[in-house]
């Protein structure tokens, strides 16, 4: 990151999609922005925080058609809901605003019009996907396939989740619409094309000349190039909620042009809608965009050679974070792991999750894990054990011994000096993005404090030489405030109130130093607590043991019986076992079916559950002794009761190992026993 100067700073994070929630996930990156903007505002840079969301789009028109109502009601639904959820985790966005508005309407048609009067647009005829039921084109996220480059499953069609390529909808292998299912048919259009290709020189040298970027971005970003760029459809067919580009009858600009244009028209937002002023200032501003590792291709791309094209400022840094996982998991409902932020913060003090990511959170492009265990140790060993502690005890110990009052301060500089470098530490982490590290030195100091009060301990000191006793509980003081100031980009409130108690207010990073004497403090309140509470994650499936009472032929398949089960109540289930086993081996046993699924039918016959077998040479079932309806577990997981469908079945992973059958660290269990099947290590359960 460059250094700190004078010249305003407007910092983006990429625009929510408004026909959804906010959840924990997205919360990485607008927590990891406003830790930023924070701390730039600390140290009194003109920095703003503009973000909008993200309006347009198929999705948007089909969500308002599935509930009856116009688009503009549905995103107006969700911005109020999504700043209400920005608001509850302290972040402050000077700027939040829509790109549905005119100002974002200006700039999409400026920035066209430009691209347009340097020949680098043009119009050609595209082959698109169409579905005949629909009657309608299959924008990219009305239709999903295999990726045309990895090969990964169920990728929609513009860019794959899976490896970052970008993609046309007619190149997925095996589509399908995502509204009806059907196999979609090709159809000719003409659309609108940007010139991408023509700013392969100039965006390699942009890469090389800004140091600014993480290392594994250039990587990335050196493949792409490597392969040749292609031109970029920027148009898409009616019906579409979107901006129809000018003199065009059924054409709109593709969302993805006028998505990141919302940067500049929140920006504008700020100006009272001044878009002449707005395009100076953006201009002569430095600009600094966070986003996810999923947005990559657009943003270090399409997005620079469109303000490259069109003769605007390009950001001097994007900042890239992975994804979140939940207790090394990908969020899962299914599994009780996954979280909207209005759930998050009605369950813990949303401070808490700010601490969190601020203390796993750097410039690398690793995912960022929400490991639960070490959250509840992290909040009550750090933010409570030691921060929270040392400010409260040096506090209270000032209103009991010493009337709340300080006077003067024990001036004792290996503890100065060894607090002033690690601020000096601080400063240059936080402007690196790397909180995990100022977090790091911040709780240093803190344990400074907590020894240097514990060594001197003033409340025997007091009786001897009360001067100095309150001499040395004065500089704890001073580490207190000091310790509020560097907290403040990652706990506002707990730093405002901090604040508060020392009879202070608005301290700036100016204000870090050893000079707070001759006050008198408020009353210690304790300000963060501990929790004991901690989220269970549960297994997606509702195993049980099932008797089997009686085993029937399919009567329109060869291969398959019709299972009269018991799992504590009456069932029937379809299975592909008949080639393995005759009806005596199973009738009166017991084994592991899954309770949740979906019913669904096979050849006609409704099935109601599914068992669990080896994918080996025998489909070996597993046998267990009990009695129907006693629940199967893997450890101390407790099972998922919501329905699930095949499909989620099938993404679970477990296998056999050590003769048990596994997933993840977990052995199955029947009544607090391990279940054994004979079988080699890795076989799979299906």
């Amino acid at each position: 990151m460059t250094e700190l100067n004078k010249k305003r700073i407007i910092v983006t994070a990429a625009l929510p999609y408004a026909n959804g929630s906010i959840h924990v996930g997205h919360l990485v990156e607008y927590i990891q922005t406003d830790i930023f903007v924070k701390f730039l505002k600390l140290t009194e840079e003109k920095a703003m925080y503009c973000c909008a969301d993200d309006t347009h789009g198929t999705p948007i028109q089909i969500s308002a058609e599935k509930e009856g109502i116009l688009p503009e009601e549905l995103i107006g639904r969700y911005h109020k809901e999504h700043l209400r959820d920005f608001k509850r985790f302290l972040i402050d966005f000077d700027s939040y605003y829509s790109t549905n508005s005119k100002e974002n309407k200006y700039f999409s048609d400026l920035i066209f019009k430009r691209l347009k009067k340097k020949n680098l647009l043009y119009k050609k005829e595209v082959e698109l996907a169409y579905c005949k039921k629909c009657d309608k084109f299959l924008p990219d996220r009305y239709i999903k396939g295999k990726c045309p480059n990895c090969g990964a499953e169920d990728q929609y069609g513009d860019v794959c989740e899976k490896c970052n390529s970008t993609h046309k909808t007619t190149d997925l292998k095996d589509p399908y619409c995502t509204i009806c299912g059907k196999t979609p048919v090709r159809k000719i259009s003409e659309h609108y094309f940007f010139k991408l290709s023509e700013f392969q020189d100039k965006l390699s040298k942009w890469f090389e000349q800004n140091k600014n970027l993480q290392p594994e971005i250039i990587n990335y970003l050196k493949n792409w190039l490597k392969e040749g760029l292609q031109d970029w459809d920027i148009s898409r067919d009616g019906p579409y909620f979107g901006f129809k580009i000018p003199d065009e009858e059924n054409l709109y600009y593709y969302v993805w042009l006028d998505a990141p244009i919302g940067y500049i028209s929140s920006f504008t937002n700020t100006l009272k809608g001044d878009t002449k002023k707005a395009e100076k200032e953006w201009n002569d501003s430095r600009v600094i965009h966070f986003i996810g590792k999923d947005i990559i291709y657009f943003h270090f791309l399409f997005w620079p050679a469109m303000l490259m094209g069109a003769d605007f400022t390009l950001p001097e840094n994007i900042v890239v974070h992975g994804f979140l996982t939940v207790n090394k998991e990908k969020m899962s409902k299914s599994r009780g792991t996954f979280f909207t932020a209005e759930e998050f913060a009605n369950k813990y003090n949303p401070e808490y999750l700010r601490y969190y990511y601020g203390k796993v959170l750097s410039k690398k492009l690793s995912d960022v894990d929400l490991d639960f265990k070490d959250f509840k140790d992290s909040i009550n060993n750090e933010l409570v054990g030691n921060l929270g502690n040392f400010c409260y005890r040096t506090l209270s110990f000032t209103n009991k011994f010493f009337d709340s009052e300080i006077k003067d301060i024990e001036k004792d500089p290996k503890i100065i000096t060894e607090i002033e470098d690690k601020i000096e530490k601080i400063k240059r982490h936080y402007l690196d993005v790397n909180y995990n590290q100022a977090s790091k030195e911040i709780l240093a100091i803190s344990d400074i404090g907590n020894q240097y009060f514990q060594k001197n301990q003033p409340w025997k000191l007091a009786k001897e030489d009360k001067e100095k006793a309150r001499k040395v509980v004065a500089l704890c003081i001073n580490i207190v405030k000091n310790l509020s100031i560097l907290m403040q980009p990652i706990l506002p409130e707990f730093s405002k109130k901090v604040q508060q108690q020392l009879g202070l207010k608005d301290l700036k990073w100016k204000d870090l130093n050893f000079s707070y004497k001759n006050k008198k403090i408020g009353k210690a309140e304790i300000l963060i607590e501990k929790f004991e509470e901690i989220i269970e994650e549960t297994f997606p499936l509702d195993l049980k043991l099932a008797k089997i009472e009686k085993v029937n032929d399919h009567p329109d398949a060869d291969k398959l019986y019709v299972l009269d089960i018991d799992v504590g109540r009456k069932k029937q289930m379809v299975s592909s076992i008949k080639d393995y086993y005759k009806p005596k081996d199973l009738e009166g046993k017991h084994i592991v079916v899954v309770d949740n699924l979906k019913p669904a039918k096979f050849r006609g016959v409704i099935s109601q559950a599914m068992l669990l077998a080896l994918d080996d040479k025998d489909c070996t079932l597993l046998f267990v002794d009990g009695k129907a309806g006693d629940p199967v577990t893997f450890g101390n997981l407790k099972n998922n009761k919501e329905q699930i469908t095949f499909d989620q079945f099938t993404k679970l992973k477990m296998s056999i190992k050590d003769n048990k059958v596994a997933y993840n660290q977990e052995t199955l269990k029947a009544n607090k026993k391990e279940i054994t099947v004979k079988a080699k290590d890795g076989t799979k359960i299906h």
